[in-house]
C-alpha cells in the first residue's frame, strides 16, 4: 500500500475554496454586491465550471457576474454548459476568462460561436447530446465548481427549483458528491425550509446561495403561434399522422420542437378524431408542457406527459391536471431531464422531429455552414437503443431479424420540408457538418442523427419507409423519391419510384388516402394562442410577446 499518496486532495481543496469564500458570505448567503469577489475566491485558473445553461432556464445572475470578473485572477476555464444560450456565455471567451468548451446546443449563439471557433477563441471538447454531458460529469468531467439556479432558497442551501428543476439536480449531485463546489441563484431566500413549497435539491448539497438581481432568465423554447402553421406543415402532419401513427400505431413518443410536430398536435382533436384514432395512438409522452398539446390534452387524447422542462406560462394549466403532468404535492411541475431523455431512449415507441439538412444516406445535422447550434437531446432520442428488452405493438411492427437475433426497433422519424426558408435545399448530397467539422479539428463530423437510425423521413411529397429496404441503394432510392427538387431528389427515377410505391418503402398522399386538398389551416384545433388560451379555460398564461389581443 502506497502510504505517501493523500487521498483526499479534492476535498481538501474544496475546504480552502469554501476558507476563501466565507469573508463574502454569511454562512452560505453571498451578498449579491460580493458576489464576484466570491467568485474570484472559489475558482480557480484551469477549473473545470459547469454553467447552468439548461434547454430553457438559464443561471444568467452568476453567468453575467462570471463574465465580468478579472481576466488576470480567473482565465483558461473549461467550461460545462449544456445550452450556450446567452451572449455572456461567449464574452467568457472572448474576454480570456475561458478558453474551451464543452456543450449540448446553442442555438440562439449559433453563428456566434461558430465564428469563434473558426478565429480559434473557443476550443470546442465535444458537442454532445444533453444526457451525455451530464454523464460525463460523473466521469471524466467532474467539475471543480457548479453555477445553478433555482426558484427559492432558504438560509440552509434547500432549494426549490420548481416546475422549471430540468438539470439542476443532476449537475449538482455531480459537485457535490465530488468535492466540487455548489453555488446557487435563487429568485428569492427565505429563513428556513417552512418557507420552501417543497424541496427539491437538500441543503447538504449546497455550498452558497445568493438572491438574483432579477428572476433567473428562462425562455419559451416550445412555444409555437398557431398563426405560423400553413399549408405545407398541416400536409406533413395529415401524413405523418396517417402513414406513421396510425400505421405502426404509436402509443409512446416524443415530438422534437417546431411548427411541423406542432402541426400534429393540433390535427389530433380533429383529423385524427374523424380518423377513429382518440385512444389507439398519441396516448403517452415525454415532452415538455408544449402549449400546442392543450386542445388534444382536454379532448382526452393524452393520459400522461413526463417532462424535461416546463415552459413559459404554463405551470397553472400543469398544476390543474395532475391526472397527466407530474406534479409535486405543492402541485407544481416536476421536470426532470436526465429522466425524461432516459424515458425518451427506452420507454417510448416513436421520436420524430426535424433537422435542417439531411443527406443521401438519411444522415441529418442542424450543424451547418456558419451555424454551430448543436444537437440538445435529439441523439439520444433519435436511435434505436438495442439495450431495450420490452415490447409495444409499434416497436415489434418494425421487427427483423431470426430466432434469438430477432428484435424489434424504435421508430425514429425525420420529418422535414424539402427546401428551408429563403430556397435553400434540406436535402443535400454532403453535409456542411463535414466541412465545419474538419475546420473545427473535430475528431468526426458533428452529425446529429445518423442514417441508419432513421426508420422513416417525412416531407411534403409523403413518406419514405426506410427500415423496409434491404439494401443502401434501396434506401437512397427511397429517401430520394421523397427528396421533391432537391440537388437530392433531382436524381430520382420515374419507374424505380413506383416499384418502390408498390414494394410500400414509399407512400404518396394517395397512397395513405391523404386528401391533400383538406390540408388547410381549417383542421388545426386552435388557430392562434388566444385559441389555446381558450381551450385551457383561461389557465395558460402565455408569453407577452406571444399575446396580441
Amino acid at each position: 500500500m502506497d502510504t505517501t499518496r493523500r487521498w483526499d486532495t479534492r476535498r481538501t481543496a474544496k475546504h480552502e475554496r469554501v476558507t476563501a469564500a466565507a469573508a463574502h458570505s454569511d454562512g452560505k448567503v453571498v451578498n449579491p454586491d460580493e458576489l464576484g469577489a466570491l467568485l474570484e475566491a472559489v475558482i480557480r485558473p484551469g477549473d473545470r465550471v459547469a454553467l447552468e445553461g439548461d434547454n430553457q432556464k438559464q443561471a444568467d445572475f452568476l453567468s453575467r457576474t462570471l463574465a465580468a470578473c478579472d481576466p488576470t485572477r480567473l482565465h483558461d476555464l473549461h467550461m460545462l454548459i449544456s445550452s450556450v444560450s446567452r451572449p455572456e456565455h461567449l464574452d467568457l471567451f472572448e474576454r480570456g476568462i475561458a478558453s474551451k468548451l464543452d456543450l449540448a446546443y446553442a442555438g440562439p449563439q449559433s453563428v456566434r460561436i461558430a465564428q469563434m471557433v473558426e478565429d480559434g477563441t473557443v476550443r470546442i471538447g465535444a458537442i454532445h447530446t444533453y444526457v451525455e454531458l451530464y454523464a460525463r460529469m460523473f466521469i471524466d468531467l467532474a467539475p471543480d465548481v457548479v453555477l445553478l439556479c433555482a426558484s427559492t432558497a432558504d438560509r440552509a442551501g434547500n432549494l426549490y427549483t420548481g416546475a422549471n428543476t430540468e438539470d439542476t439536480p443532476t449537475i449538482a449531485e455531480a459537485a457535490a458528491f465530488h468535492d466540487g463546489v455548489v453555488i446557487v441563484q435563487a429568485d428569492e431566500i427565505v429563513d428556513d425550509v417552512s418557507g420552501l413549497p417543497r424541496v427539491d435539491i437538500p441543503g447538504d448539497w449546497v455550498d452558497f446561495v445568493v438572491a438574483a438581481d432579477r428572476p433567473f432568465a428562462l425562455e419559451p423554447l416550445f412555444t409555437r403561434d398557431p398563426r405560423q402553421i400553413g399549408d405545407v406543415e398541416i400536409l406533413k402532419a395529415m401524413l405523418a399522422i396517417r402513414g406513421v401513427y396510425e400505421r405502426h400505431q404509436v402509443v409512446s413518443l416524443n415530438h422534437g420542437v417546431g411548427f411541423d410536430t406542432a402541426a400534429i398536435e393540433l390535427l389530433l382533436p380533429t383529423y385524427g378524431e374523424q380518423l377513429g384514432l382518440k385512444g389507439k395512438i398519441a396516448r403517452h409522452w415525454v415532452l415538455n408542457p408544449h402549449p400546442t398539446l392543450i386542445p388534444a390534452i382536454e379532448s382526452g387524447w393524452v393520459e400522461s406527459i413526463h417532462s424535461f422542462g416546463g415552459e413559459s406560462g404554463m405551470n397553472r394549466y400543469a398544476a390543474a391536471r395532475p391526472d397527466v403532468f407530474f406534479t409535486g404535492a405543492d402541485g407544481s411541475l416536476r421536470s426532470n431531464r436526465v429522466l425524461a431523455q432516459l424515458a425518451g431512449q427506452y420507454a417510448i415507441d416513436m421520436f420524430i422531429g426535424s433537422s435542417l439538412q439531411i443527406d443521401r444516406d438519411a444522415n441529418s445535422s442542424t450543424v451547418t455552414d456558419g451555424r454551430l447550434s448543436g444537437f440538445g437531446g435529439a441523439p439520444n432520442m433519435g436511435h434505436d437503443p438495442h439495450g431495450r428488452r420490452h415490447a409495444s405493438a409499434a416497436w415489434l411492427d418494425l421487427a427483423s431479424g431470426q430466432g434469438a437475433s430477432r428484435r424489434g426497433r424504435k421508430l425514429v422519424v425525420q420529418m422535414a420540408q424539402t427546401f428551408r426558408a429563403g430556397g435553400v435545399p434540406t436535402f443535400v448530397e454532403t453535409l456542411d457538418a463535414v466541412a465545419v467539422g474538419k475546420d473545427a479539428g473535430m475528431p468526426l463530423p458533428p452529425v446529429m442523427i445518423y442514417g441508419d437510425d432513421v426508420s422513416h423521413v417525412v416531407t411534403e411529397e409523403g413518406v419514405a419507409y426506410l427500415y423496409k429496404a434491404h439494401s443502401l441503394a434501396d434506401r437512397r432510392d427511397a429517401l430520394t423519391a421523397v427528396a421533391g427538387v432537391t440537388p437530392v431528389g433531382r436524381s430520382a427515377d420515374a419507374r424505380r419510384t413506383e416499384a418502390l410505391r408498390r414494394d410500400g418503402l414509399v407512400a404518396f398522399p394517395e397512397d395513405l388516402k391523404v386528401e391533400t386538398r383538406l390540408a388547410n389551416r381549417s383542421l388545426l384545433a386552435a388557430r392562434s394562442v388566444e385559441d389555446l388560451v381558450a381551450w385551457s379555460g383561461g389557465l395558460y398564461d402565455p408569453p407577452s410577446k406571444f399575446r396580441d389581443w
